[in-house]
């Protein structure tokens, strides 16, 4: 995996020090809600982690979690890795809008994911650029990402540096991160970075009940209201 020199100043510089916009809160509103969630199919999820591959974890995550989301918020699904070449060119573009961002549909977006096999290489940040100029293009309002990645970016690009230039241009997305089953400190502090100059949140989860409450926390501003009954 590729150090980037970047990963030296992130262990010893606070990222307010980086000269970007970092948003103390943002505010959802009702039918204006847009969330893209952005997940990794590369080889590496087909792993085990007690007795279940990453990847059926992530399937059976997201089977959890997408009813909870109000139906009001419009939600999409980007992944990536999912295909595999001999070419690099080609498997570090192996990035797709599977789920065009549109009202929530836990039936079709569950169902997409389920005919997916990990299978290929790692390009995160290849994939937030898809994702910021092709799937929120033309939409308004605030824009909320959750990746979700078990390795670190392996295209010989920086997910980090993406997101700082990005937000020296626009305020308007959010990037939360969750890292499942990953040990590499560099990989680490360039998906806390990324998630950090956004505003957004970063969670490690190196297990499945970690990956379930760290996904549950992160759609907190999205889940539906739950009106309270009173039983006599």
């Amino acid at each position: 995996m590729k150090k980037f020199l970047l990963f030296v100043f992130l262990a010893i510089i606070p990222v307010f020090a980086y000269d970007v916009y970092t948003p103390k809160d943002y505010s959802y509103k009702p039918d204006g809600d847009k969330l893209l969630f952005v997940i990794d199919f590369s080889n590496s999820m087909s792993e085990y982690i007690n007795n279940q591959t990453k990847a059926n974890q992530v399937k059976e995550l997201m089977s959890t979690v997408l009813p909870q989301i109000s139906p009001d918020t419009k939600v999409g699904l980007r992944v990536y890795g999912h295909t595999c070449s001999f070419l690099a060119y080609n498997a570090c573009r192996s990035s797709e809008l599977v789920i065009p961002i549109g009202y929530n549909d836990p039936v079709k977006i569950a169902s997409a994911l389920y005919n997916l096999r990990p299978r290929g290489m790692t390009p995160i940040t290849y994939s937030l650029k898809q994702a910021v100029k092709k799937d929120f293009n033309g939409t308004e309002g605030i824009k909320h990402i959750i990746l979700l990645t078990d390795g670190g970016e392996n295209c010989d690009e920086s997910p980090c540096e993406y997101a700082i230039a990005l937000m020296k241009q626009r305020r308007d997305i959010k990037i939360d991160v969750i890292a499942f089953d990953v040990e590499n400190s560099d990989d680490l502090a360039q998906l806390k970075c990324t998630a950090d100059v956004t505003g957004g949140n970063f969670s490690e989860a190196d297990t499945k009940a970690e990956l379930f409450r760290s996904m549950e926390e992160m759609i907190l501003p999205h889940r539906k209201e739950v009106e309270a009954v009173i039983v006599k």
